[in-house]
């Protein structure tokens, strides 16, 4: 299940090596120490999609470097919505680190983060390695090997969620953790474009969605990330993960909410959250 960190860009491509290692190194003690920076697009307001990977590897190198294993990947943007507001016409995506996956159930504590939201999504275990370019939709499908209902807490190591694109991609997508429901191998002939989700906090409904709000297709997700890394020379593996995207708009966590996403076919999944207020240092910070 484990992958060390490969390049998303040769080295150097577009900024000096030194200042993607700076910015990186400054989104891992924002990380360490749960206090936000300001965006990189304030000071540099030019830098794109490539240099925000630039620095989300050397990112994820310094948590490998920590004995960070990485379990997956997550997709974003995936919502003609979401792209609209970035001015970009593709999703994004980020590694998923072992540490940050919960179980159903798992209840978290907001000192653990910054400004956590949290959100529903379809996610897939591979039970067969993927290797793009050129993977279909076909492809993709067989090489599911289980769907799982699936929460990802968003979180964001820039101050007040002043996000452009490559402050976003740069840090590993705004992940903070995920939450995964049970394993659930679907019938060949599922749909994932149908599968509906209603979501609640504290038991009262506070969003719908459908696998369709992916990308048209969850497995479209899956086929789109495998064909960019393949790009690259990345290559999913089996027993990896694949958050596919929010079908959603994401919600803030406080304290004592409880969520629940409900799932055609895959089942609910529920999330807590620890009732005790931040501390001052973590209000101040988020």
């Amino acid at each position: 299940m484990g992958q060390s960190a490969d390049a998303a860009f040769d080295e150097g491509e577009l900024m000096a090596d030194s200042e993607v290692e700076r910015r990186a190194r400054a989104l891992y003690e924002a990380r360490e120490k749960r206090q936000p920076i300001a965006p990189f697009t304030d000071a540099d307001p030019s830098l794109n999609m490539d240099d925000g990977y630039l620095i989300q590897r050397a990112f994820t190198e310094l948590l490998v470097a920590d004995g960070e294993i990485l379990s997956g990947y997550k997709a974003g943007l995936t919502s003609a919505a979401m792209q609209d507001m970035f001015g970009v016409d593709t999703p994004d995506y980020g590694p998923v680190m072992a540490s940050t996956i919960r179980g159903d159930g798992a209840t978290v504590s907001l000192d653990a983060f910054i400004a956590p939201k949290v959100e529903a999504e379809i996610v897939f275990e591979l039970a067969a390695p993927l290797a793009g370019p050129g993977v279909t939709l076909r492809q993709a499908r067989a090489a599911i090997g289980a769907a799982m209902a699936g929460l990802e807490i968003v979180d964001s190591r820039i101050e007040n969620w002043r996000i452009r694109l490559a402050d976003t991609i740069a840090d590993l997508g705004s992940t903070g953790a995920a939450v995964f429901g049970r394993a659930v191998t679907p019938s060949p002939d599922l749909d994932y474009r149908l599968v509906g989700m209603v979501f609640s906090r504290n038991g009262e409904l506070v969003a719908t969605g459908a696998g369709a709000a992916a990308l048209g297709d969850p497995v479209a997700v899956l086929a789109w990330l495998a064909n960019v890394l393949g790009e690259h020379g990345i290559a999913l593996e089996a027993g990896q993960v694949i958050m596919t995207g929010a079908l959603h708009a994401a919600v803030p966590l406080n304290p004592g909410d409880t969520f629940t996403a409900e799932f055609d076919h895959l089942g609910s999944i529920t999330l807590h959250v620890d009732g005790s207020e931040p501390t001052e240092k973590e209000a101040i910070a988020g």
